[in-house]
C-alpha cells in the first residue's frame, strides 16, 4: 500500500522564536507580547495570604514584592533590596513594614527605607526608595496596578454587580500557574473548537459561532452551544428555566467573560509572567443552582459550600484538562514556531490583533516618554 506524503515538512526550529521588536507572523508576535500594564492585575487571592507575610508576584518579567501588614493590609513595592539587590521577599514582615533577610534594612508600604541597622556614624537613615505600586482588594483578590501611578484612578477593576451587596452571587475564587504565553489562555477560553478536549465533563457541546465583532479594545462573541450538560454538572442546572443552548463571550482586554442567561457567569483574570508562563484567576458565580434530581433551588447560605466542592471535584479538574492542553500547545509552539498559522475559528486571530496592537501602543507610549525625558 503506497503513503502518500505531505506536500511539506514541518521541520523544527533550532532557533527561537521571534521577539516582538523582530516581527513576524500575526500569531508570532501575539506570543512575543506582553500585556499593557496601564491596568488592574489580579496577582494573588486573598485566602491565600495571612497578616504578617509577603509573597512574589511577577508582572511581565517584573518581581514585585506583596505583603500584608499585621492589620492586614496589602502592600506592594518594587522586589529588590537597594543595598545588595535581592528580593525582600526572602526576608519577613515586621509590623507593617518588610525587612530584608540580609542586612535588615526596613521598607514600609511606600517603599522607603526607615531604618537600617548599622549606619557606620551616620545620625539620619538617607532617602532611599524603591517604586511602590497601587493595591485594592476586590471580589476576594488582591489587585496590583503595574502601571503608571497617575492612572490607577481612573482605570478601573471591573464592576461585577453580582458579585457586591447583601444579595450577592456566591463565588469562590480558583487561580492556578500556567507554563504558557498569556494569548494563548485567551484563545483557550473563548475558542469553543476544542469541545473535544473536554468530552469527559462536557461542560459545553456542540459549539456554532453565530457572532463576533471587535469594538474598540472589546472582541464580542456568541456561540449556540448546549451548556452544562456533563453527567454530574447536568444535574445541578436547572435546564427548564434557563436557557442553556446560547452563551456570549467578551475578551475585554485584558479581561475576558462569559454570560449564559444572566444565570451562569464567569470571568478570567491573566496575570503575564513571561513569554511562556502565566497566573490565572477564575471567578465562576451562579445566580442559583438546583438540588439534583428536584425543582428545588440550592439555599444561598449553602451556595459556598457547593461551589468549593464544585471547583475540586468538576471545575478544577476541568481547568487541569485547559493547563494540559495549553501547556502542550507552548511546548509545541517554542519547537515548531515557524510552522504555516492554520486557524479554524476566526476570533482567535481577532484576539491576537488586539493582544498585539495593544502591545505596540504601549512599547510606543514608553518609548515617546523615553524621547521626552532624554
Amino acid at each position: 500500500m503506497q503513503i502518500t506524503q505531505p506536500t511539506h515538512d514541518v521541520i523544527p526550529t533550532v532557533a527561537e522564536p521571534p521577539s516582538f521588536e523582530e516581527g513576524g507572523t500575526l500569531r508570532q508576535q501575539a506570543r512575543a507580547s506582553g500585556m499593557d500594564p496601564d491596568y488592574w492585575y489580579a496577582v494573588e487571592e486573598v485566602r491565600n495570604m495571612k497578616p504578617g507575610t509577603s509573597k512574589e508576584v511577577i508582572f511581565w518579567k517584573r518581581s514585585i514584592a506583596l505583603f500584608r501588614t499585621k492589620d492586614g493590609s496589602f502592600r506592594a513595592i518594587e522586589n529588590r533590596c537597594l543595598h545588595r539587590q535581592i528580593k525582600l521577599t526572602l526576608g519577613e514582615v515586621e509590623g507593617c513594614e518588610l525587612v530584608c533577610a540580609y542586612h535588615g534594612w526596613k521598607y514600609n508600604g511606600e517603599g522607603r527605607v526607615t531604618e537600617i541597622p548599622d549606619l557606620f556614624g551616620r545620625k539620619k537613615v538617607p532617602k532611599l526608595a524603591v517604586r511602590n505600586y497601587p493595591v485594592q482588594v476586590r471580589y476576594g483578590l488582591v489587585w496590583v496596578f503595574p502601571g503608571d501611578p497617575k492612572l490607577a484612578d481612573s482605570r478601573h477593576i471591573p464592576d461585577i454587580p453580582e458579585l457586591e451587596g447583601p444579595k450577592r452571587w456566591s463565588c469562590v475564587p480558583i487561580s492556578f500557574e500556567c507554563s504558557a504565553h498569556h494569548s494563548m489562555i485567551i484563545d483557550n477560553v473563548s475558542d469553543f473548537s476544542h469541545a473535544y478536549l473536554h468530552r469527559r465533563f462536557r461542560p459545553f457541546v456542540g459549539a456554532e459561532l453565530v457572532r463576533f465583532e471587535t469594538v474598540g479594545d472589546d472582541v464580542h462573541l456568541s456561540y449556540n452551544t448546549k451548556v452544562g450538560r456533563g453527567k454530574i454538572s447536568s444535574h445541578f442546572v436547572d435546564h427548564d428555566q434557563i436557557d442553556t443552548n446560547h452563551m456570549d463571550l467578551c475578551f475585554k482586554y485584558p479581561y475576558q467573560w462569559s454570560n449564559t442567561d444572566e444565570q451562569i457567569k464567569h470571568w478570567l483574570f491573566v496575570l503575564p509572567i513571561d513569554e511562556s508562563r502565566s497566573r490565572t484567576f477564575f471567578l465562576f458565580y451562579f445566580k442559583s443552582l438546583k438540588i439534583p434530581y428536584t425543582p428545588i433551588r440550592i439555599p444561598r447560605w449553602a451556595m459556598e459550600m457547593v461551589l468549593k466542592i464544585a471547583n475540586r471535584r468538576l471545575i478544577g479538574p476541568l481547568l487541569t484538562e485547559d493547563q494540559f492542553a495549553m501547556e502542550a500547545e507552548q511546548d509545541g509552539y517554542q519547537k515548531f514556531w515557524g510552522a504555516p498559522p492554520i486557524e479554524v475559528n476566526p476570533v482567535v486571530r481577532a484576539f491576537q490583533k488586539v493582544t498585539v496592537r495593544k502591545w505596540r501602543e504601549h512599547l510606543d507610549r514608553e518609548a515617546n516618554a523615553n524621547h521626552d525625558t532624554a
